[in-house]
């Protein structure tokens, strides 16, 4: 009898460890799964909208997509030695996309709910917040609080329709649209304000100086970043992608890139702006 009940702890024991084995094995297998089907196919598939000068955009007269997070996308492939794919969408479409597989990367700010599921590498790009008003009474909004009541252009899902909620503004929502539509609302009154990255705003409105809108001067707000957005679990892929960031940023890639798209501005570097804090949004 003790002979049989020492075999089933034996046993037992064995499975145990056998369990603990595969379990290390399976771990690994996925860590490396997004890394290994890159290499195998040879590319890396990455979601983009394709219509947000100066992120991602066509130029005019040309079906060559381009913009800053385009060609930083490009840079990182060409240093991990794959191509480099674009799938346009949405940008609520993405972290969806990315859960599915349909596409390998993105770039986006982290958010509180989407760190839960997604990894986020090293910021590529540091900003800040404002708002588009119209030029005459600044769409009669002086302070945040003077939100309420408003109505805010934007993504559903985007932390600016956080900010412009959290104040009280009901948000307009808008599908894979261009620049100006967002901004012609602001200016025939279908909408008062949009609240967005400060460096893509200030580009935007060079290119619509028709418009009877502006940046507003005194409302800077919610500093931000800008990361490449993964499967969480793809600890090798993200492992290669931060160490091609942080070589492009020690040689100056990341800069030059920047400069070609924001006017000669860095922004690879933490503003040094006075910028308001806002409790409560990530």
């Amino acid at each position: 009898m003790r002979k049989y009940i020492a075999f089933i702890v034996l046993v037992s024991i064995l499975i145990l460890t056998a369990c603990g084995n595969d379990d290390s094995g399976n771990e690994a297998e996925k860590n490396d799964k997004v890394w290994s089907e890159i290499q195998e196919a040879g590319e890396i598939v990455v979601g983009t909208a394709g219509t947000l000068y100066p992120a991602s955009f066509y130029p005019e007269d040309s079906d060559e997509l381009t913009g800053y997070e385009v060609e930083v996308s490009r840079e990182i492939a060409d240093r991990l030695g794959v191509d480099v794919r674009f799938e346009e969408m949405a940008f609520d479409a993405t972290l969806s996309a990315l859960d599915s597989g349909r596409i390998d990367m993105s770039l986006a700010g982290p958010r509180e709910n989407s760190e839960e599921k997604f990894g986020f590498s090293e910021p590529v790009k540091y900003s800040y917040s404002t708002m588009v008003v119209r030029a005459d009474d600044h769409s009669g909004i002086e302070t945040l609080e003077d939100l309420e009541g408003k109505k805010a252009g934007g993504a559903a899902t985007t932390v600016y329709s956080d900010i412009a909620r959290k104040y009280g503004a009901e948000v307009i929502t808008y599908g894979n649209v261009t620049n100006d539509a967002y901004l012609r609302d602001v200016h025939n009154g279908r909408t008062d304000t949009v609240i967005n990255d400060y460096y893509l705003q200030s580009l935007a409105l060079e290119g619509f100086p028709d418009l009877d809108i502006v940046l507003h001067p005194d409302l800077k707000f919610h500093p931000t970043t800008k990361s490449v957005v993964m499967d969480k679990e793809a600890h090798t892929f993200m492992e290669k992608v931060n160490t091609v960031i942080q070589e492009m940023k020690e040689d100056g890639t990341l800069a030059e890139i920047s400069g070609q798209f924001f006017g000669g501005q860095d922004v690879s570097q933490e503003p040094e702006e006075d910028i308001i804090e806002i409790e409560g949004i990530e």
